[in-house]
């Protein structure tokens, strides 16, 4: 077997090539284009007979690159990178670094520390699809809520009667209708009831339109302080252009939404994600991947997941931790899934009443439920099933999970 660490960059990619006593065979510069790929291939090609003979480590683990490396037939381990650094650190304490000695750490982590590494996943061209869509769906999400706590600090400063109005929710249709005719607050005042409802019928809202409008006309003829004109001025032209933006994100956000949710229904493991009840569904598929053999069983999956504890143990010490490392994007997603099973679930409920008539906060029961729904999810995809809640929470597992 040969060993390839490859230290990737935007223009170009450092390989080193080891056989597996440690000796270099070879150091080459690639392009980051499809003859540089093909260079590769040819270098690789060298020092080994067949592709299954080929052992590659990388700091990503996805790309076109890795996808390359994969359809190749290669070996490839994701490196974290701060586990190449730190591996690094081990044999060098010099501090020097280097792309082409970036790439030989690599190599020489997967010729000798590969069975404590995680091979790049086989999932389905689907199941990362899936992946892709759910990523720029809550991208455009948190983008989004970043415009609108900008608005609501602006809204703060000069126009607290649209602040009454809508409250938090404004990058409703309501809202964005409203404050485009009105982006300051002698516009608002000037706006009467049956403005306003024209305002929140071209925006889309169909019921209750009298009694809304209203209720803001109410909000925005309250007595407030004000700025000076040429502020108010100043506020209304950043409300407007933030209220244009959130707009066009709102729109972003739906559009990806229905592409996310075709894709999704689309997978076969679709009808048993739906039957847990799982709120953001396609987000937690994407993230945990649908490759048959990357968890070995439901333990693997949670510590992917982040929801299973660690433990500190040393001498007379022994502290039981919440796992601060971990994919942000599928903990949020079982986050919520646990807080929302509370309520759709008996055998939710009532693990979660257990967990706090033992002292836990409330933070820590939605870990564990979560670390509980992670369990009961493996087991469904495992046996490809749909999920009973009988069978699911009759069994006497321990809550120390």
């Amino acid at each position: 077997m040969i060993f390839a660490g490859v230290d990737w960059a935007e223009a170009h990619h450092d390989v080193c090539v080891m056989d597996d006593a440690g000796k270099v065979l070879a150091r080459q510069r690639i392009a980051d284009s499809l003859e540089g790929l093909a260079e590769l291939h040819g270098l690789l090609a060298e020092h080994a007979e067949e592709s299954e003979d080929v052992v590659v480590g990388i700091e990503k683990d996805r790309g076109l690159i890795v996808t390359a490396l994969l359809a190749a037939g290669y070996a490839v381990y994701g490196v974290n990178p701060m586990a190449s650094s730190r591996y690094r650190d081990r044999h060098h304490v010099s501090g020097a670094k280097s792309d082409p000695g970036d790439a030989k750490v690599l190599a020489d982590m997967v010729r000798t520390d590969r069975h404590n590494l995680r091979a790049v996943a086989g999932d389905s061209s689907l199941a990362e699809g899936v992946k892709v869509l759910a990523r720029a769906h809550q991208n455009a999400i948190w983008s989004r809520q970043r415009l609108v706590n900008q608005l609501r600090n602006a809204l703060k400063d000069y126009y607290p009667g649209a602040l009454e109005a809508f409250g938090t929710a404004l990058s409703s249709s309501d809202a964005i209708a409203v404050l485009a005719v009105a982006p300051t607050p002698p516009l608002g005042r000037v706006l009467s009831v049956e403005g306003i409802a024209h305002a929140l019928q071209g925006g889309g809202r169909q019921r209750n339109i009298e009694r809304r409008a209203t209720e803001i006309h109410a909000a925005l003829q309250m007595p407030q302080l004000s700025q000076p004109e040429v502020l108010e001025t100043a506020y209304g032209h950043v409300t407007a252009s933030t209220v244009r933006l959130i707009a066009a994100s709102n729109q972003e956000v739906a559009e990806l939404e229905a592409a996310l949710t075709s894709t999704f229904e689309e997978h076969p493991d679709a009808k048993v994600i739906h039957s847990l009840g799982m709120v953001l569904g396609a987000r937690v598929l994407g993230e945990f991947g649908d490759d048959p053999n990357r968890y070995s069983d439901g333990k693997s999956r949670r510590n992917y997941a982040g929801t299973s504890p660690i433990t500190k143990a040393s001498g007379k010490s022994h502290v039981v931790l919440a796992r601060f490392a971990r994919n942000r994007r599928l903990a949020d997603a079982l986050d919520q899934w646990a807080f929302c099973s509370i309520t759709q679930s008996p055998g939710a409920r009532r693990y979660c009443d257990e967990l706090r008539a033992r002292d836990k906060t409330h933070r820590q029961a939605l870990r564990q439920l979560a670390n509980r729904w992670v369990g009961i999810l493996h087991g469904c995809l495992e046996e490809h099933v749909l999920y009973e809640e009988e069978r699911a929470w009759t069994r006497n597992e321990s809550l120390a999970a």
